[in-house]
């Protein structure tokens, strides 16, 4: 089966690679983005987790192939499409999690490649079992997020704060309830069809969820702030990020957060003036 280059692309999802741009925020927030090491230290690490996350995606796009085949917009994606077959997906979804072991071992410290490792698995025991339990699969998916947080740390050599640790934690279980909020609004009666996690949320369960973690990031990022007084003036950011992502949700958008944050444009204008504001706090 010949399979075209721009397949191979799809597959692998390269958009979704800006969530491992999470390894970078220690540094970016420690005022050290722009020392020569995080350059030598960061582009391997950032390469390792892309190949990794890849290689989670593909065997999520395995799993998920016959009821792919009935969602509205996945049954064109390689796999339930029929342009990448399961065993050419399994061989790259194989040598992509071979090719960000090796690129970790050679360039990362031990405890930096036991995170990618953990990584590896958590997003195995997703893709197998855990996605179609409720709460343990948003819980999953934000744990991804921390773990690319504490492996930032150790690319970098930068602490995390108790603070960020929960922020960042919190961040990504609002964003995984907005999706799936999301998709169950979107779908339908035959959303558990899709994805049986969603047949387990009761009406008005995710929408209470996220108006709960929603308030709890807001909360936890302000407290992170207060220790660094340069950074209290992003909180109005913070808390207009977050409205308008929940806007977003129950206007039916989507709630996939890459896709919010290219797609939305007081999204994508907010998180630049935070990136902006403490990017000049920090640095000039």
């Amino acid at each position: 089966m010949i399979v075209s280059f721009q397949a191979f692309l799809r597959i692998c999802r390269p958009l979704q690679w800006l969530k491992n741009l999470m390894l970078f925020f220690p540094p970016f927030l420690s005022g050290t983005i722009f020392t020569p090491e995080v350059a030598v230290r960061g582009i391997p690490a950032f390469s390792a987790f892309c190949l990794a996350s890849s290689a989670g995606y593909i065997l999520n796009d395995i799993m998920d192939s016959e009821q792919d085949r009935l969602h509205p917009t996945k049954r064109f994606r390689p796999l339930p499409s029929g342009v990448v077959s399961p065993a050419v997906a399994t061989a790259l979804a194989g040598f992509l999690v071979l090719a960000g072991i090796g690129v970790a071992a050679i360039t990362q410290s031990p405890r930096f490649l036991l995170f990618l490792l953990l990584y590896l698995l958590v997003t195995a025991i997703y893709s197998l079992k855990v996605k179609d339990i409720p709460l343990l699969d948003v819980f999953c998916v934000a744990t991804g997020f921390i773990i690319r947080l504490e492996a930032g740390g150790e690319a970098f050599a930068v602490p995390i704060s108790s603070w960020l640790f929960l922020s960042v934690f919190l961040l990504a279980l609002f964003l995984s309830i907005g999706k799936r909020l999301t998709e169950k609004h979107n779908l339908g009666d035959g959303a558990g069809l899709h994805r049986k996690s969603l047949a387990g949320y009761p009406d008005g369960f995710l929408e209470g969820a996220m108006y709960l973690t929603g308030g709890a990031v807001l909360v936890t990022y302000s407290m992170y702030t207060l220790s660094r007084s340069h950074l209290f003036y992003t909180v109005p950011l913070c808390c207009f990020g977050l409205l308008r992502y929940i806007l977003r949700v129950k206007s039916g958008q989507s709630g996939d957060p890459t896709e919010s944050l290219l797609k939305d444009i007081p999204l994508l204008l907010v998180s630049l003036a935070w990136a902006a504001i403490i990017g000049w706090r920090l640095y000039f």
